[in-house]
Formats: structure tokens, C-alpha cells, sequence
């Protein structure tokens, strides 16, 4: 059968549903499509389960610091229900998912599809045995872990960020293969719910895209807690030892092989278009499968989209909103003229400490021609991580000589999550540093301190000269 709309959205993750709410608000016909499950990588694989998952590692690890802080647990140790502390993340995750399918349903003018979209012309779609036209289209289909072909890995059980999810037992020692962002969180979260952990990185160093004292502070922290990091692990290969696998890393130092009783690949995404017929509609990708797209989401084909992760422009839930709001405000606002190059890329690295970040890193800054100037600050000397007892960290803002103007932020430390939107305020409204650094701040936060930092920056720098290990 042929059904005909005013526009098209495929895929139900974070830009998808709120686009298709915003036009059929406009009295516009629409069509979602989802294929598995509404809320995409967010809601099902990504922020809420991990974060949820986090919460009780959190607790976990807070019972074995009680002592340290005055108070005496008769029992002395924590007991991990790995099943229940699923079942409370499923809970979580289900609450979501039902409230946004929910929400979907009941939009006047917007119509749901379940089932694999596949564009059979620029106009067209097929679901399920029907065929979809429409003026407009958008792409928003997220990603998937990417698997890459190491020698051995057709022959191991391993885990992915997403099957990792739904593990019920405790792994006695978990293997970890990729030392950035979603590694190092499962690091952290398995080894405070009592697993042994290795992180296994080729790199020289964990998070090859910070500073180098940013970086080292998180692995000093993470070893602190027991996990244990090889790094310059340029020849991994895998096998089997009866049930458990073996990774052969061949690391400078330390020994060539590790075992462990699990293995989850963490060696980041690959976007999910290579099934949905693009060459049919004539839409360009590069050599990875992004889709190609301007400075407003537009793709080479006039009347289609691409929005989220697929377009290679950003792997988070708060860049793909941000696809939606672009497109929703240029195609229905008069006179709106928003921009992808207008945003400002910031993210953040949930273990503890937690890392966020924002704009360049020192070393991006004078790579790029900046006259800078640094301010910094240990942990150690912000009251409010030393009334915690969580001192880990260091606060750093990188400001243009120049102009004045920050050009990024690192917040390593308690709270660092928070407190560096304080900074992303600052940027987005183009105000030189003196507005935060005259500016005053509630006792005691972390927070506070960034005024302070920003009145002792250091002097100028032309030349990149990475702070020594």
C-alpha cells in the first residue's frame, strides 16, 4: 500500500521524536519509523542504562569508603546483586522508553511505523510491504559499536557496550579493549561492583584527545581503585583458554597475555546506514558511512536530512537534540539561520572523578595559532573536593591572549560535570573571560573556583609544551 506525508523521519532516537512532535504541531502530516526500539542509543544502550548502572557501582563503592568517614557498617561489606541492580536498570530504562512511545502516540498528525525503512527513490520509502512518500526526509539513525577484525575475535565470546547491558552474572575478570570514553566508565563501574578489570589501550596513553595531565590524572585514579592499565598494546590478538579468553597485548612492560573470564570490545561506533538503501536516493557518504551534510543538517539531496549520529558531526545525546533544534527552528521559525558551526562541542566522561569539557584543549589552542593563556588548579585546593574526600582531579581554562575569550575547559573533579557549564554559559555568549572572572560565585562549590582561576592566569604561550608526567 502507498501512504503519502508531508515528511518522513526515520529512526526514534533523541532528534527523531521531538522533530516529528515539532511538525505535526505545525499541522504537518508525519511519519516516524523505528526499526527496534524508540529512544535510540540514549535511552536503550547508552546514557540511561549506563548511568543508572553507575549510580549503583556508586554505592557500592561509597560502602567500602564509609569507615573513612566516620561511620561503621556492622555487616563491613557491600554484597552486589548484579540481577537486581539489572532489574532496577531495566525499571529505569522502561520508564523512558514507554514515556516517549507514549508521548508519540498520542501527537495529533503523526503517525508510527515498526519495522526497517529503506529508501527505494529520493521520495520514497518501504516499510514492512508499504511504500512511504514525502516531500521531506530525515535520516536519524544512530550508531552501533563497531567491531573491528582483530586476529582471533571469530573465535572468542565478547562482549559489546550494548550486550554488556544485559550480563547477570559478575564477571571474575572482566577484559577491556579501548581506553576512551565508554571503556574506561565500564571499567570503573565493573570494578566497583567487585570484578578484577584490565583496560587494554594501543595508544601510548587512555584519551589520546585530552591534555596530557588530564589523561594521567584519570588512569592515576582509576588505578587507585585497582584497575589495572596496558597501554602501547600494539599487537592485541585473542584466543581461547578453555572458558576464558586470553588477550595477547605485547605491551612494552609487563607481561604479553592476559586472561580474563569476559571480554567487552569498547573500540568505538560505526553509523548506522549501511542498510537503508541511500544509493537509491542519491545521498552521499564518506568513507566511514557518515552522511555527508551541510551547515544546517541539509544532505546533497535536496528534501533529505541527517541528524544525530549518523552525520558524523557529533556522538551524543545533547549534539543530536541539537540537530533537531537546528533543523526544527530553520524550517519553521521565519528568519531563523541556526548553524551547526555555531555549537560548541563539550561532553563529558562519567567516572569518578567525572571529566567535563569543553572547547579546545590546551595543546588544539596552540596547534591552531592562539596566543594563550592558562589558569589551573589541583583538586587538592578546592574546599569543597577536600570536605568530600575527593581530591582526584585538577580544574584548567585555556583564554585567547588576545581577545580575551575562553577557548575551552577541563573540570577533572567532583562535580566536574556541573560546574563546567558554568564555562560553556561564557562561551556561547561570547563574553570575554573578565565577566566570569569579576563574577561571584556560591560558597562552597566547585564552581567557585573558576572565577578564581580565571584571575591567576598564567603567562603568555605561543608553543606547545606538554606539562611533564
Amino acid at each position: 500500500m502507498n501512504f503519502n506525508y508531508d515528511a518522513i523521519v526515520i529512526g526514534g532516537g533523541q532528534a527523531g521524536p521531538f522533530l516529528a512532535t515539532r511538525l505535526a504541531g505545525a499541522a504537518r502530516s508525519v511519519a516516524i519509523v523505528e526499526r527496534h526500539r524508540f529512544g535510540g542509543t540514549c535511552v536503550n544502550t547508552g546514557c540511561t542504562p549506563t548511568k543508572t548502572l553507575i549510580a549503583s557501582a556508586r554505592i557500592a563503592y561509597d560502602t567500602g569508603r564509609a569507615r573513612d568517614f566516620g561511620i561503621e557498617l556492622p555487616a563491613g561489606k557491600a554484597i552486589v546483586n548484579m540481577r537486581a541492580v539489572q532489574a532496577r536498570k531495566e525499571k529505569v530504562v522502561d520508564a523512558s522508553r514507554t514515556g516517549l512511545e507514549t508521548w508519540l502516540q498520542n501527537t495529533p498528525n503523526c503517525s508510527i511505523y515498526k519495522g526497517h525503512a529503506k529508501f527505494e527513490s529520493p521520495h520514497s520509502i518501504s516499510v514492512n510491504g508499504n511504500e512511504l512518500t514525502a516531500k521531506q526526509f530525515f535520516i536519524n539513525v544512530g550508531g552501533r559499536p563497531r567491531i573491528p577484525l582483530l586476529p582471533g575475535i571469530k573465535n572468542v565470546p565478547f562482549l559489546t557496550s550494548s550486550s554488556i547491558l544485559e550480563l547477570q552474572e559478575l564477571p571474575a575478570h572482566l577484559l577491556i579493549i579501548g581506553g576512551s570514553y565508554v571503556g574506561l566508565e565500564f571499567a570503573q563501574m565493573y570494578r566497583r561492583f567487585g570484578s578484577h578489570v584490565t583496560v587494554i589501550e594501543k595508544q601510548p596513553r587512555l584519551l589520546p584527545h585530552e591534555d596530557p595531565e588530564v589523561a594521567e590524572a584519570v588512569q592515576a585514579s582509576l588505578e587507585a581503585e585497582g584497575i589495572e592499565i596496558r597501554l602501547g598494546a600494539e599487537c592485541i590478538q585473542l584466543s581461547r583458554d578453555g572458558q576464558r579468553v586470553t588477550a595477547g597485548v605485547n605491551c612494552v612492560t609487563g607481561s604479553p597475555q592476559v586472561t580474563g573470564s569476559h571480554l567487552l570490545i569498547a573500540m568505538g561506533r560505526v553509523p548506522n546506514t549501511d542498510d537503508l538503501g541511500l544509493d537509491r536516493a542519491g545521498v552521499q557518504m564518506d568513507h566511514a558511512g557518515f552522511i555527508d551534510v551541510d551547515d544546517h543538517l541539509r544532505t546533497n539531496v535536496p528534501g533529505i536530512w541527517a541528524l544525530g549520529d549518523c552525520n558524523g558531526k557529533g556522538a551524543f545525546t545533547h549534539t543530536a537534540y541539537n540537530d533537531y533544534e537546528i533543523v526544527a527552528s530553520n524550517l519553521l521559525e521565519a528568519g531563523s539561520t541556526r548553524r551547526l558551526s555555531d555549537r560548541i562541542p563539550c561532553y563529558a566522561l562519567f567516572v569518578d572523578p567525572p571529566l567535563g569539557r569543553v572547547g579546545l584543549t590546551e595543546h588544539e589552542a596552540l596547534i591552531r595559532g592562539h596566543t594563550i593563556r592558562v589558569g589551573s588548579r589541583p583538586m587538592t585546593r578546592v574546599g569543597r573536593a577536600v570536605e568530600k574526600g575527593e581530591t582526584q582531579g585538577l580544574m584548567k581554562i585555556v583564554v585567547d591572549a588576545e581577545s580575551n575569550l575562553i577557548l575551552g575547559a577541563a573540570i577533572l573533579g567532583v562535580g566536574g560535570d556541573e560546574a563546567i557549564h558554568t564555562v560553556i554559559a561564557a562561551m556561547a555568549a561570547k563574553a570575554p573571560y573578565t565577566v566570569l572572572a569579576y563574577s561571584v560565585h556560591i560558597h562552597p562549590t566547585v564552581s567557585e573556583l573558576i572565577p578564581t582561576i580565571l584571575g591567576e592566569l598564567g603567562a603568555t604561550k605561543t608553543q606547545w609544551h606538554p606539562v611533564p608526567a
